[in-house]
């Protein structure tokens, strides 16, 4: 859950509720206020605003108050003429639907790009191609966006296992030389954070996809990537940010496998698909012939 929902909760004295009103207030206009000067200007005691801070599960102030201006400096960003949740009208024609669409996924796309760490992105590219095998562990509807990812890793002679009803076996099953990937939009899912400790059990390096903000996956997790955090969990027109966001998340893990041996993995990714692969085409574009890699 993200820290701006959890100080909407019904947790706080009546002090601490001030302070509270006053951080959304002032949202990034505290970064150069001390807790002495928000104190004096809510007219409570600075260690209230460390209570506060305690009370939501932080070592202390400055701690708490850092993730409140990153996770108000994320919110601010990308979203500010499209809702996630509702992205078009019901007096929108369809090519007005259809434009607003291409917004939403363009807009998708730059917004996870943005939550991407640069050093995680190397450490999790080399952990999955030292990897014996690799298990993805979600919910069915999830696992449907891995089919490709799987798909496109085996032609380049990755071991991967979607595990479907038998997650607890699966897990299992790992040892230190598996890679969990487990994906949760709020890692909170029974069916998948019930695995977690099993995974841990086996020594299982794990990298979690799923929101920002802190949730019981982010903290099992050795690598996270965080999913692009806009939508609701029902009162939305369809989970179109969230399932945009999974599906670049894993063409960017695919691809980052990809680059590390690029020449091999190219030759070995075309010498499998033209075994497997028998669709013709009339049109020039799509036919293998002298322009394509195959050829040479």
């Amino acid at each position: 859950m993200l820290l701006t929902e959890k100080m909407k909760q019904d947790l706080f004295s009546q002090a601490e509720a001030e302070i509270i009103k006053y951080m959304f207030e002032q949202r990034e206009n505290i970064e150069d206020q001390t807790a002495k000067q928000i104190a004096e200007s809510t007219y409570t005691h600075p260690s209230t605003l460390i209570r506060i801070a305690k009370k939501l599960g932080y070592s202390g102030w400055i701690e708490m108050k850092n993730i409140f201006l990153e996770e108000i400096d994320y919110l601010n960003s990308h979203f500010q003429d499209i809702d996630a949740n509702y992205p078009f009208d019901a007096n929108d024609n369809v090519m007005t639907v259809a434009s607003k669409m291409a917004t939403l996924n363009q807009i998708t796309i730059s917004d996870t790009l943005s939550l991407i760490d640069h050093n995680e992105l190397q450490q999790v590219s080399a952990l999955l191609n030292r990897s014996s095998q690799i298990k993805i562990f979600s919910q069915y509807n999830n696992l449907l966006l891995c089919y490709d990812f799987k798909s496109k890793m085996i032609k380049i002679g990755k071991q991967i296992n979607l595990c479907v009803g038998d997650a607890y076996d699966e897990a299992m099953n790992c040892d230190a030389d598996t890679c969990a990937i487990v994906i949760s939009y709020t890692g909170e899912t029974n069916d998948v954070t019930g695995v977690l400790p099993v995974l841990r059990k086996q020594n299982t390096p794990i990298i979690a996809l799923t929101s920002i903000g802190e949730n019981t996956l982010s903290r099992h997790a050795d690598y996270v990537f965080r999913i692009t955090t806009r939508e609701k969990l029902y009162s939305k027109i369809g989970s179109f940010t969230s399932s945009n966001s999974i599906t670049y998340l894993l063409d960017v893990l695919y691809a980052s496998v990809f680059s590390v041996d690029y020449e091999k993995n190219l030759a070995n990714k075309i010498r499998v698909s033209e075994h497997s692969d028998h669709r013709k085409s009339s049109n020039e574009v799509m036919e293998e012939g002298k322009g394509s890699p195959l050829s040479r």
